[in-house]
């Protein structure tokens, strides 16, 4: 029945609000970790030096890319399932897993960062399955399975620079 204030018809997509709430909850988590993950990225991609600067700086371009474009998915999923999406940096510093890196590390210590970064973000994924699983929730399961996918492969190959 629509309200009566505006016309607008409750969601009902076959998922309870209590559980839409929760999945909400926890792509906005996911949402900040993906974005921390991103702006991490994005600076180490202007800032590398050394070395490896050509290779790194196409690498973290890449990546960055494609967390951009990650971004939008999280947050047009949490806006499916009916709740606004966090969009700012205060809101995304309170939910994020992910610490930011203060000055400019050695590219060695920015690929070290961004494994980390790229695990946490895997893990904060991974973590809202068994949620999206009671809730029978198969659009945010794909996205979550897509993030954890590139996530752990980003982490492994990043983690393969480091290696002798």
């Amino acid at each position: 029945m629509a309200s009566k204030k505006t016309g607008i018809p409750p969601i009902d997509i076959g998922i309870p609000e209590k559980d839409r709430k929760k999945i909400a909850v926890g792509l906005s988590r996911l949402l900040a970790d993906s974005y921390t993950l991103y702006l991490m990225t994005h600076n180490f991609h202007w800032n590398v030096t050394g070395p490896q600067f050509n290779s790194l700086h196409a690498m973290f371009m890449a990546q960055y890319s494609e967390q951009w474009t990650a971004l939008d998915l999280i947050a047009e999923r949490i806006r499916a399932l009916g709740y606004p999406a966090p969009g700012t940096y205060k809101e995304f510093v309170k939910l994020a897993s992910i610490q930011e890196v203060e000055g400019v590390p050695k590219a060695d210590d920015m690929v070290r960062h961004l494994v980390v970064a790229q695990e946490a973000t895997a893990r904060t994924a991974r973590s809202l399955f068994p949620v999206v699983d009671a809730a029978n929730d198969q659009p945010t399961a794909d996205v979550l399975t897509q993030r954890i996918d590139v996530h752990e492969k980003t982490a492994w190959m990043l983690r393969s620079l480091l290696e002798d």
